[in-house]
């Protein structure tokens, strides 16, 4: 499954004329896997998360610098949902919006979001940082694309996701 989700996503790509460059790998879940099959790309490398309100009314994907820290409690108060409020989402629910199960999460799994409800936060560094390129897993874990800060922006334009720009320490 997760590879007709790649092939559609390259297709989506292609329509918006986004050049990728993508390093293939053994399937990783956790940041630290990956980082040695990452040390020869040129740009940021993300961390991706998807959250829940306690109240389960609103669902978040975050999208930062694989080296920046995340603090659940201070992001859930800029963005108004409350502290202490925001939990990881179960993987039933990632699946059902974004067709990813546990260790995928990519805002590439944006384009699968059809009704547009979950909200999506971006580490302000990944498009204001000066990085050559921005890393993603491209719906599956066993690789990892890279795309210009640019081209990401256009692509979650075009899915209809306009970026919530924060800044981790």
């Amino acid at each position: 499954m997760c590879e007709d989700l790649r092939v559609e996503l390259d297709k989506f790509l292609d329509t918006l004329h986004i050049q990728t460059s993508c390093v293939e790998h053994p399937p990783v879940f956790t940041v630290e896997e990956m980082m040695p099959h990452l040390q020869d790309v040129s740009g940021a490398v993300t961390k991706n998360l998807f959250l829940k309100d306690k109240k389960k009314k609103g669902l978040w994907l975050v999208s930062a610098r694989h080296d920046r820290q995340v603090n659940l409690s201070d992001l859930a108060k800029k963005l108004g949902v409350g502290s202490g409020n925001l939990r990881f989402a179960d993987e039933v629910t990632m699946l059902e919006k974004l067709k990813v199960g546990q260790g995928c999460a990519t805002a590439l799994a944006l384009l699968f979001d059809q009704d547009r409800s979950v909200k999506f936060v971006l580490d302000r560094d990944l498009v204001e940082g000066g990085h050559q390129m921005v890393y993603f897993h491209p719906m599956t874990n066993t690789a990892t694309m890279g795309l210009r800060p640019d081209d990401l922006l256009l692509f979650l334009k075009e899915t209809g996701h306009e970026p919530i720009l924060e800044s981790f320490e």
